[in-house]
């Protein structure tokens, strides 16, 4: 059955129609009739830990709470994610891994949307500030061989492994994974210069949330943010909420990076979504302003980002002062290249279609609607 899907193109804010056949994208047409919704690829979000009190890394998380996820995620326009294990022990590791498997044989919604799962350590630095809110008792040097038992576990799912690499034997072990067609993302990282270097001649080709996972004080030069930064071979993800970078840190960053080597992803954790209010953490009691800051009652430092994707565009906007057509481009296409493509809309292109309204000085889109391979699929939830 042949579907049409109007919008104004957010490249050029021309009204275009794609005309959509077997969950692909057959032809875009210019369309005859002026639009007031915009037309984007499905968003694109590489690091996403939770939502909505749906907990990845809760002891016990099922592939129904995955499955509710998904569907809460498509409803504010992410049509591809990476869940993300954080840190914790071996088995804890495996029964996250076996439940997204699980998942994804069972719910084609979740298949269609998850390319691959993101590690997110535990091969980080143990040094505080650097290691973030991972535990601490879990950090741990790589293992080839804990890798292929993941692996074993979720049907070689996993795709992006986030790491330090200071460890002695990073080297062997990025060479090994990327041999493997496996991304890897460098953070969470107190390594040298030397080491990062080293560590991308061997095949790392990310920073993941690049100016986080990073003490508050650092010695002005050499440092972790500047051997990243000034690496045109990495990428390098940010979390623009509005909380996590200021504005003119990520403004900064952005221009140095480049925006073809420059991406958002949110680190949603469980607590967003939910009302302003003091919640029992992992490690402690957390405070979700009514700004969307979720940070530690005790130390008042950020303990996890809360807004999806959506409201980043705006945020993003206002702090650099780039256009909608370049934001939508961070969390649509430039991710897209690490996840096998997707946050594309061309002909040949799998139809994952977001439409949604905006306007200049709007903080957040509105989701109008969004179709996954084709498949018309819910609105946004309030």
């Amino acid at each position: 059955m042949l579907m049409q899907i109007t919008g104004r193109d957010v490249a050029t804010g021309i009204p275009i129609t794609a005309m959509v056949e077997d969950g692909r994208i057959v032809a875009i047409n210019r369309a005859p009739i002026e639009s007031e919704l915009w037309i984007s690829p499905g968003f694109v979000d590489l690091q996403v830990n939770g939502y909505f009190g749906l907990d990845l890394n809760a002891p016990n998380v099922s592939p129904d709470a995955i499955s509710q996820l998904t569907r809460r995620l498509l409803s504010t326009g992410t049509t591809t994610f990476a869940p993300t294990v954080m840190t914790a022990s071996e088995p804890e590791i495996l029964h996250r891994l076996k439940c997204i498997a699980k998942t994804r044989g069972t719910d084609h919604i979740s298949r269609d949307c998850i390319p691959y799962v993101h590690m997110e350590g535990p091969y980080i630095s143990a040094l505080d500030g650097y290691r973030g809110a991972h535990r601490l008792d879990a950090v741990r040097p790589p293992s080839v061989d804990e890798f292929e038992r993941w692996q074993d576990a979720c049907d070689g799912l996993v795709g992006l492994v986030t790491m330090s690499p200071h460890f002695a034997n990073s080297e062997e072990y990025i060479g090994y994974l990327t041999a493997r067609g496996v991304l890897v993302s460098i953070g969470h990282t107190h390594a040298s210069g030397d080491q990062i270097n080293a560590a991308v001649r061997a095949g790392a080709r990310i920073s993941t949330h690049l100016g986080n996972g990073i003490p508050l004080k650092l010695d002005r030069h050499p440092n972790p943010i500047w051997s990243q930064l000034a690496d045109d071979r990495l990428s390098a993800s940010f979390i623009a909420d509005g909380h996590h970078l200021p504005g003119e840190t990520f403004k900064a960053m952005l221009q140095a990076k480049g925006l073809e080597r420059s991406f958002l992803v949110s680190d949603l954790v469980t607590f967003g979504g939910w009302p302003t209010g003091i919640y029992e953490g992992p490690s402690g009691d957390v405070e979700l302003t009514n700004d969307g800051r979720l940070q530690a009652v005790t130390s008042r430092l950020l303990a996890g980002a809360t807004v999806p994707l959506a409201v980043c565009i705006g945020r993003a906007i206002r702090m650099t002062g780039r256009p909608l057509s370049e934001v939508i481009r961070m969390i649509t296409e430039i991710p897209g290249r690490f996840a096998k493509g997707r946050g594309r809309m061309a002909v040949g292109d799998r139809a994952d279609i977001v439409r949604f309204r905006f306007a200049e000085g709007q903080e957040v889109i509105s989701v109008h609607d969004v179709w996954l391979a084709g498949q018309p699929m819910a609105t946004a939830i309030s």
